[in-house]
């Protein structure tokens, strides 16, 4: 991977940016995001956020390699800090867990004004996003899933709206499953609901070994919904 050629989850994330955009990538480790968009002429300018030194080093240099100092700002920080309000109007956050990454959204929310669309990409738990987004009037527009060199990735593409417009009657089971892909039910999607069906099938028979306090009977019974609610459209 590089800034000519981006990883296939890269890419992914790349075409959902709007031309022309200010965008700021935040967790850019080398800024091969913004270095690729800006080599398109696909951005109007960039900022590249980084809270650990290695990563902001490597970025910064990245960035000279390509001379793109004069679109591309490289700058250390913890998330959403690296930002002034309205400096722009995309967001990336890519290769984080789903947690983190709403952590750093919640957190940086006085930066978030002026911005017209959140590209997120979470390793895992997506539901911590989707929540996220409900909770503060962002609309979920698109949902991508993808595999790559054996791991499984989602992406999550929000502009302001009406945060319940994705979802269905059954908000829960959407929430979990991402309310666009479960009706897809492309390959990746089916393999990776497929492994943590099985997982929380082991769980379930770990607890039904425990003691029966209230906590271990909330949680068989939350397992029990989602085996329930995966076993709908995968394969027994």
């Amino acid at each position: 991977m590089n800034t000519d050629k981006l990883s296939n989850r890269l890419e992914m994330v790349a075409s959902f940016v709007p031309v022309g955009a200010r965008l700021a990538d935040i967790g850019s480790d080398h800024a091969y995001l913004p270095c690729y968009l800006a080599k398109k002429n696909l951005i109007d300018s960039a900022i590249a956020g980084e809270v650990v030194e290695g990563p902001f080093v490597s970025a910064s240099k990245q960035v000279q390699a390509d001379g793109l100092s004069n679109k591309i700002t490289v700058r250390m920080g913890n998330g959403l800090d690296v930002l002034q309000p309205g400096e722009v109007d995309c967001i990336t956050i890519a290769g984080m867990g789903g947690a983190l990454i709403a952590s750093i959204l919640e957190r940086g929310k006085a930066k978030l004004e002026n911005v017209k669309r959140l590209i997120l990409q979470p390793n895992i738990s997506a539901i911590s996003i989707r929540l996220w987004l409900i909770e503060n009037g962002w609309e979920l527009l698109e949902e991508e899933i993808l595999e790559e060199e054996g791991k499984i990735y989602e992406i999550l593409v929000a502009e302001k709206g009406d945060p319940l417009s994705a979802y269905s009657n059954e908000k829960d089971r959407s929430l979990l499953f991402g309310p666009f892909l479960i009706t897809r039910q492309q390959d990746a999607f089916m393999k990776k609901w497929s492994i943590e069906r099985d997982n929380w099938k082991r769980i379930y028979e770990q607890l039904d070994h425990a003691a029966n306090t209230v906590e271990t009977l909330q949680k068989k019974q939350d397992l029990f919904q989602k085996i329930n609610w995966a076993e709908e459209f995968l394969p027994q």
